[in-house]
């Protein structure tokens, strides 16, 4: 009879594998996490940034991480204003909606950084890093991972989290519908002149999606999503140059802007991945999905992946096998109709503002306009978005 290594190996130490290895800190299983490279702090200010949900927050909460982000890097968000193409605006409030907050702005290096050091100091946990995989082998009772300096490490369930050109999708045959939208996704940093006030911006506009995230201080990250040749021109533009297109481009709202990262940029594909669980497989985060970030909502999904598999998991009684398909496609029904959801809106959204034809610019702006003027619509929207019902 094969001896197993682990209950349960998890392959990729990003955000979402490694909240996936936090949120079982107190359960009865061994867990081991495969990662390249620990995480590093960002020098000055982290350029990649997200917007993370009230739900997704008590989720980082219970897993004993958020009380660790030190309160001087994070910003709350009171409030977002999103304006189309026609001057249509839509706006949300937290108090209009009842909550403290819409959501918080953090670093991802911050983040995986504090989950990094949660993980070293987890009892159950066994850290395989530096460790590449290069082999694997699924079998009837354990998955048998073959690491690159020839050790092999065997599970009951291996989880793969290892992003969106996933290794282990890849070895094991599970197809990836891959939409490429010709477009990058800019990023950087600025101090700006005005107080942001946690109140996130975006527009839509002839040139793409920009998004402005409130920083704390005064500070913001933007995100401009935007056709490769326009993202690759931005790229190569002066400092001083960037700065005051990136406040023009947001009608000045904020004054003038001060360039505090570098600029940066990477490809914006829809990742759609019909089956996300195989006998003692699941695919996590990145791996599992990929969305536009129109709606801030990557990692949101990665976290709720790793909360719901971690709950199914925990809650296994030990005679039964946690790598059975039958438990796991539970797992996949439970992520599939949030993640359709999302998937389906931002790649509606993306689409309904890059066409051109006649009659659809106003029709899209009155539907804005329309949104604006209901308050219970607009207020079951919003609370919808950040899992507050």
């Amino acid at each position: 009879m094969q001896v197993t290594d682990f209950d349960v190996l998890i392959v990729g130490g990003g955000l979402a594998g490694l909240s996936l290895a936090c949120a079982l800190r107190d359960t009865r299983l061994r867990v081991a996490l495969v990662e390249q490279r620990p995480p590093l702090p960002a020098p000055g200010w982290d350029a990649r940034v997200y917007a993370i949900s009230p739900v997704n927050a008590d989720f980082l909460r219970a897993i004993g991480v958020w009380k660790h982000m030190p309160a001087e890097r994070m910003a709350p968000i009171s409030a977002m204003k999103i304006v189309g193409d026609r001057s249509a605006k839509l706006d949300f409030s937290a108090y209009e909606t009842g909550v403290p907050e819409l959501g918080w702005i953090l670093e991802s290096s911050l983040m995986a950084c504090e989950l990094w050091e949660s993980v070293k100091r987890q009892g159950n946990l066994t850290l395989l890093c530096p460790a590449t995989p290069k082999a694997l082998e699924m079998a009837s009772v354990a998955a048998a991972l073959t690491l690159g300096d020839g050790q092999t490490v065997s599970a009951r369930l291996l989880v793969g989290a290892d992003g969106r050109d996933s290794w282990v999708r890849e070895v094991l045959g599970l197809r990836a519908i891959n939409t490429p939208y010709g477009e990058m996704g800019l990023v950087a940093n600025f101090e700006c002149q005005r107080p942001h006030r946690g109140i996130a911006r975006q527009w839509f506009r002839h040139d793409g999606v920009l998004a402005w995230l409130p920083m704390a201080g005064n500070r913001v990250s933007i995100v401009w999503s935007t056709p490769d040749e326009n993202a690759l021109a931005m790229l190569a533009l002066p400092a001083e140059e960037l700065c005051t297109r990136v406040a023009a481009a947001g009608n000045h709202e904020l004054g003038a802007f001060q360039l505090l990262t570098p600029a940066a940029a990477f490809p914006l594909r829809l990742i759609r991945v019909p089956q996300i669980v195989a006998p003692r497989l699941a695919l996590l985060g990145d791996a599992a999905h990929g969305i536009h970030p129109l709606s801030g909502h990557g990692i949101n999904l990665g976290f709720q992946d790793a909360q719901v598999l971690a709950g199914l998991l925990g809650a296994t009684p030990d005679w039964q096998d946690i790598g059975s398909e039958r438990l796991l496609l539970r797992y996949q029904r439970q992520r599939r109709e949030e993640t359709l959801l999302m998937q389906t809106f931002t790649h509606a959204l993306h689409h309904l503002f890059q066409q051109t034809f006649p009659g659809v610019k106003p029709l899209r702006n009155f539907g804005m306009n329309l949104t604006n003027a209901l308050p219970v619509l607009k207020n079951l929207f919003v609370r919808y978005a950040i899992g507050a019902f």
